[in-house]
């Protein structure tokens, strides 16, 4: 777990990001159990209830699911949910205001295919 928490976002939310980054890394494998809301509350010194609604917000989006007695564990299909869901949030980020600044300043479509390319070269 990472140690602390930001003050720009609900603590929820980095709960439930923090498992679903985990999951992503491969440190959290599907059907493998999570920590608990109790873990987590006095991991981070919050209310377990905050920890649960994280925790919850993945159960209602089906990366994780609830064993009876048991405690949380990640479904077999966690990994394909949250990497749809973060590339769905990147389009919607960073790709859209991309093309229409591009279109703003008349960006064409050769242009801004050719700087992509050579970032990526770039970057190996």
């Amino acid at each position: 777990m990472t140690d602390r928490l930001r003050d720009d976002r609900p603590i929820f939310q980095q709960i439930a990001e923090f498992i679903e980054t985990s999951i992503v890394s491969g440190d959290l494998e599907k059907e493998e159990q999570i920590p608990s809301t109790n873990e987590f509350a006095k991991h981070y010194q919050i209310n377990p209830a905050t920890a649960a609604k994280g925790i919850n917000l993945l159960v209602d989006q089906g990366i994780i699911y609830k064993k009876r007695g048991v405690g949380m564990f990640v479904t077999g299909s966690a990994k394909t949910i949250i990497l749809q869901k973060r590339k769905d949030r990147f389009y919607d980020q960073y790709v859209k205001p991309l093309l229409q600044e591009a279109q703003r300043i008349e960006l064409t479509e050769t242009q801004l295919t050719n700087w992509i390319k050579e970032g990526l070269k770039n970057e190996d």
